[in-house]
């Protein structure tokens, strides 16, 4: 009897890991740090100082969901919250736990950001708005200052067993944070419940920080009771490139940052290197498992801001569109970090998250940014072939290839053709079709499925023909099934 029932349990396990497979291919993703987003409950502002980049600058849950509709108004599809549990109470390093990584309670929200009930409005609110919600999910460590370190010593790694570690990375602590041992059954009971409180509450896809410094074995046990519950997952293995990405999305996570592609993207739009480094990194593509669900940003709150790569402050917004639009091409799950749509600066950790600003603060440029990629956005989502079609990355003639990149994007009957141009002036391309394995029938003259952009193809007698702005990336329909 108990060992038909053992087996019984088990495939249905096994059914439920067979049948979900969360996907989150055609979203798109807006990052919030809540803290520097928007006040919407002047009542929580407990040790507010905004002159202060160390310190808590008043932003919280309500103000997200109040702002719910501008997030919307850009196109975003998901809301990506870094944490916002209960953090340590002091400070430590003259730096306030606004960031949200220095929990004290897992299962509970800080008073700065609101409460549980605070938490389920915000949800509940996405969720009518068709919105999914992310939850960044700390599972390597605790605050400094957390009372979990005092309470229960027994949970973390010691000097001791980091001197003798072979893994250094995942029994030493990171940046001297108390390190979990997720080995513990205690301690994964703990992490796994934790999982489970929030997706309880309406969380339909989780964030896990720092990939890299937990242990392997826990992660895959969390990542198969992610999956049984289709709960998408997204994992920060910070400088990940492809072979990362792939051995991760083999081991169970459904994404995972492209870090190698932010970086040649920062190399190529912002500092006006060649677009060989992007050409390189999309031609391992194949090497994805699922490529349509790796996480594509040009900037997080990890990483100086997109904008700040150029030293000149007149560059940046036209730059930024650049790179949006460029992004909106390729496949995979575009992720914006809130600000980079209207071309916020912003070097290292913590000038890179100074707080956001919204319509009424923006000036011309800043209002061109966010309309471009408004508009961006809207053509990926209406275009079955850029939100969720194959991609195929076409040869380019050497002498141009350090200043164009062309590829395809096909699906649901549609092929479309992305340019990105990174010349300095206006450039009319003709291109022998064969030479870049391409086939396609004789087009007239197309525009740019950017509405707001001057960007034209045409087809005729074998050649393709591209008029291009400088430093811009457009999307071309070559085929549509009728």
């Amino acid at each position: 009897m108990r060992a038909t029932f053992s087996l019984t349990a088990l495939l249905l396990t096994s059914c439920a890991l067979a049948q979900a497979v969360p996907s989150m291919e055609g979203q798109v993703v807006y990052q919030v740090m809540p803290d520097r987003f928007f006040d919407g409950d002047a009542s929580n502002n407990s040790g507010v100082d905004r002159s202060n980049l160390r310190a808590w600058h008043g932003g919280d849950l309500a103000g997200l969901t109040q702002k719910l509709a501008y997030i919307q108004d850009l196109g975003a599809t998901a809301v990506w919250l870094t944490p916002i549990y209960r953090q340590q109470a002091k400070s430590s390093f003259d730096t306030s736990a606004y960031h949200g990584y220095w929990p004290e309670d897992f299962r509970n929200v800080d008073p700065h950001f609101g409460s549980l009930a605070t938490f389920d409005t915000f949800t509940k609110t996405a969720r009518n708005a068709g919105m999914k919600v992310i939850l960044d999910q700390v599972i390597n460590h605790v605050g400094y200052e957390a009372s979990t370190v005092t309470q229960h010593p027994a949970w973390f790694h010691t000097p001791a067993q980091c001197d003798a570690a072979a893994d250094k990375d995942t029994v030493c602590p990171l940046s001297g944070l108390p390190d979990l041992n997720q080995q513990l059954p205690e301690v994964r009971q703990m992490l796994l419940g934790n999982a489970d409180f929030w997706r309880a509450r309406g969380v339909d896809a989780f964030r896990y920080d720092a990939i890299k410094h937990v242990d392997q074995a826990f992660l895959k046990e969390l990542l198969a009771r992610d999956r049984a519950a289709g709960t998408w997952t997204l994992g920060e293995w910070y400088d990940a490139d492809t072979s990362t990405v792939a051995q991760w999305q083999k081991t169970g996570f459904d994404s995972l940052f492209l870090f190698s592609l932010q970086n040649a993207l920062k190399r190529s739009i912002m500092n006006g290197q060649s677009l060989r480094g992007v050409a390189e990194v999309l031609s391992r593509s194949s090497e994805l498992p699922r490529p349509g669900e790796v996480a594509l940003f040009l900037d997080n709150h990890d990483v100086p801001r997109f904008a700040q790569a150029t030293l000149f402050e007149d560059e940046a917004p036209p730059l930024t569109r650049y790179g949006l639009r460029a992004l909106m091409t390729l496949r995979g799950i575009p992720v914006i970090w809130q600000g980079t749509e209207i071309a916020m600066r912003g070097s290292t950790d913590p000038d890179n998250r100074r707080d956001m600003r919204f319509e009424n603060q923006w000036n011309a440029s800043e209002k061109m940014v966010f309309g471009a990629t408004k508009v961006a956005i809207a053509a990926r989502k209406a275009s079955p072939a850029l939100s969720q079609g194959e991609q195929k990355l076409l040869a380019v003639p050497a002498v141009y290839a350090d200043d164009l990149l062309l590829l395809t994007r096909a699906g649901a009957g549609q092929t479309v053709l992305a340019a990105w141009h990174n010349g300095k002036a206006r450039r009319t391309f003709s291109l022998p079709l064969k030479n870049m394995g391409l086939s396609a029938a004789d087009l007239a003259v197309t525009r740019s499925l950017f509405s707001d952009q001057d960007a034209k193809v045409s087809i005729s007698r074998g050649y393709l023909h591209l008029s291009l702005p400088p430093k811009d990336a457009a999307a071309f329909p070559l085929h549509q099934e009728k």
